[in-house]
C-alpha cells in the first residue's frame, strides 16, 4: 500500500523529515516544471517543506493556475516523492457533484468494522502482506484481520443494499460515503451496484471517488471472467478524472481502466485514444516508476501494442518508443 502524506505530517512524525526524492508534475499546458520549482524553491534532495497549503496558494499565485494541489508520498528510503499538480485556466477538468444534504448514516457497529479494515490493511501493507484476490468481485485481502472484516461487508451488504445505496448517493458525512462505497462491492448482485458506484465516480470527496474506483475495478475483474453476467462498466468518469488536481483520481482511474482494457475492449481504447491520451502521457513520464507503469501500459494498449512489447520497452527504458506510437495513433486532447 502506498501512504499519501501531507507535509505537515510527514514533517513533525519522524526525528528528521523525510527529503524530497523524485518530483512529479501533472497539469502543465502552457506552464513549466521550472517555473513551479522557482516559485516553490524546492529542488530534489532538499527538505520537505512543512506546510502543504502554503505551497499550492504560491502554485495559485503563478499567472493561469486556477488551482493546485501538492502531495508527498512515503517513502523510499529517506526520500518522499513530490507530486505537483495544477489546473490551468480552460484546461479540462471534472465536474465533480455538489455535497449531498442527508441525514442517512450507516450503523455504527459497520463503520467500526470498516475502521477495523483500514487499520489491518495499513499494518499489512508495513508488513508487506497486503495481497489482494480481485477474482470474487471485490478485493479479497491476504491478511487474516482484513478478510474478518470483509465477511462482514459481505454479510451486510448482502442484507442491506438498499441502506447502503441511499447512503452513498445521499449522505451529508463524506465518512459514510466512503465506507459505503467500499461495502457495496461485496454484495452478490454486482450488475445492481454498476450504476451506484459509478455515481460515487462524481462524488465531492476523493475519498469517496478513490473508494467507489476501487470498487469498480473489483466489479470488472468479476465481469471480464465471467461475460455471462453482462455487467457493463463505463470508461467515461475514469477517464474525466485523469483530468482531475487529485492523485488518487488520476491513479485509481488507470488501474480501473487497465482492467477495463484486458482482452482488447476495443470500444474502451477508442475512448482512451479520443480523450485520455494527453493526461495519460504526462503521467507515463513520471519519476516515480510505480505511479508511471499503469498510465504507461494504458498507453501502449492504446498504440495497439501487446503487453509484452510494452513491457519490454519499459525494461529498456524507452517510454518515448509507446508515448509516440499511442500519441501517433490517437487524437490528442
Amino acid at each position: 500500500m502506498t501512504r499519501a502524506i501531507t507535509l505537515l505530517v510527514a514533517a513533525s512524525a519522524v526525528a528528521q523529515a523525510p527529503q524530497i526524492g523524485e518530483i512529479n508534475f501533472y497539469g502543465l499546458h502552457k506552464v513549466t516544471p521550472a517555473q513551479i520549482l522557482s516559485t516553490l524553491h524546492l529542488r530534489a534532495g532538499g527538505p520537505l517543506p512543512p506546510s502543504k497549503g502554503e505551497l499550492e496558494d504560491l502554485l495559485e499565485k503563478i499567472p493561469g493556475v486556477v488551482l493546485a494541489r501538492v502531495e508527498a508520498v512515503c517513502c523510499e528510503g529517506p526520500e518522499a516523492a513530490l507530486f505537483i499538480g495544477i489546473e490551468e485556466r480552460g484546461a479540462p477538468h471534472p465536474a465533480f457533484r455538489s455535497q449531498p444534504e442527508s441525514s442517512a448514516t450507516l450503523p455504527d457497529p459497520l463503520l467500526e468494522t470498516y475502521q477495523r479494515f483500514l487499520e489491518a490493511v495499513e499494518r499489512a501493507a508495513l508488513k508487506g502482506n497486503a495481497g489482494e484476490d480481485l477474482t470474487a468481485g471485490h478485493s479479497q485481502m491476504a491478511d487474516r484481520e482484513a478478510r474478518a472484516c470483509q465477511e462482514q461487508f459481505a454479510a451486510f451488504a448482502t442484507e442491506h443494499v438498499d441502506e447502503l445505496r441511499d447512503v452513498l448517493r445521499n449522505s451529508s458525512e463524506p465518512g459514510h460515503r466512503a465506507a459505503a462505497a467500499v461495502v457495496i462491492g461485496y454484495g452478490p448482485k454486482k450488475r445492481g451496484i454498476v450504476n451506484d458506484l459509478q455515481y460515487a465516480l462524481q462524488d465531492p470527496e476523493p475519498g469517496v471517488r478513490a473508494n467507489a474506483a476501487r470498487s469498480l475495478a473489483s466489479v470488472a475483474v468479476l465481469a471480464g471472467r465471467q461475460p455471462e453476467l453482462e455487467i457493463h462498466i463505463e470508461p467515461t468518469w475514469f477517464l474525466e478524472m485523469l483530468n482531475s488536481i487529485v492523485l488518487s483520481d488520476r491513479m485509481e482511474s488507470a488501474k480501473a481502466l487497465l482492467i477495463l482494457t484486458d482482452g482488447s475492449n476495443q470500444a474502451a481504447l477508442a475512448r482512451i485514444r479520443e480523450s485520455g491520451l494527453g493526461p495519460l502521457a504526462e503521467m507515463a513520464r513520471w519519476k516515480t516508476p510505480r505511479y508511471a507503469l499503469p498510465p504507461f501500459l494504458l498507453l501502449g494498449r492504446a498504440g495497439g501494442m501487446s503487453d509484452a512489447q510494452i513491457h519490454e520497452l519499459w525494461q529498456k527504458g524507452d517510454r518515448e518508443a509507446v508515448i509516440r506510437q499511442a500519441m501517433g495513433g490517437g487524437k490528442k486532447r
